[in-house]
């Protein structure tokens, strides 16, 4: 069973169809949209400032979503993938992008939409990436632009996927 916890008087709130694998943590001012998943071991920890995830959102086994004491929030927009392992701490996520594994999202980040972040990079605090652009590295720089359809095809199909994976674990009394 997840871990759901109320802190501060805040207590998370989902939306329809979200999957939360057994051992996900999510904790206080959370807001998840519609057909949402946090897989194993992934800590959603709302406790010192909001964390607003829209619909179509996956976030992967082992991520952690966390923001700065008064100073940062999250802010995830629609059809989004967080892969495995990645941090994202107090950043901007617009719709239809793609976090790569490992990857570290710093603190007033912002992701414009439809791009794509390399696994294994790291996204220095205030940086802000353009719409349709694939940054990778450490420190991640742009590498170029996405090709729209191509993205927004590959985004929708693991988006698709993590709905199929979570329709694996419900109901199956486990």
């Amino acid at each position: 069973m997840p871990l759901i916890k109320t802190v501060r008087g805040f207590t998370p709130r989902f939306g329809n169809n979200c999957y939360f694998a057994d051992n996900a943590v999510v904790i206080g001012d959370v807001v998840m949209g519609d057909d949402c998943s946090a897989w194993f071991s992934t800590v959603i920890r709302g406790d010192v400032n909001s964390i607003r995830i829209g619909n179509r959102v996956n976030i992967q086994d082992g991520s952690v979503l966390h923001t700065l004491y008064q100073k940062s929030v999250i802010e995830i927009a629609d059809n989004v993938s967080i892969g495995h392992n990645v941090c994202v701490h107090g950043a901007r996520i617009d719709g239809n992008c793609l976090i790569g594994i490992n990857s570290v999202i710093l603190d007033h980040v912002h992701i414009g939409e439809g791009s794509i972040v390399g696994a294994g990079s790291v996204v220095l605090a205030g940086t802000k990436i353009e719409p349709g652009s694939l940054y990778a590295g450490t420190p991640a720089r742009r590498i170029k632009d996405v090709d729209p359809e191509q993205s927004r095809e590959m985004i929708e199909k693991i988006a698709n996927n993590y709905l199929m994976y979570a329709s694996w674990y419900q109901g199956e009394g486990s």
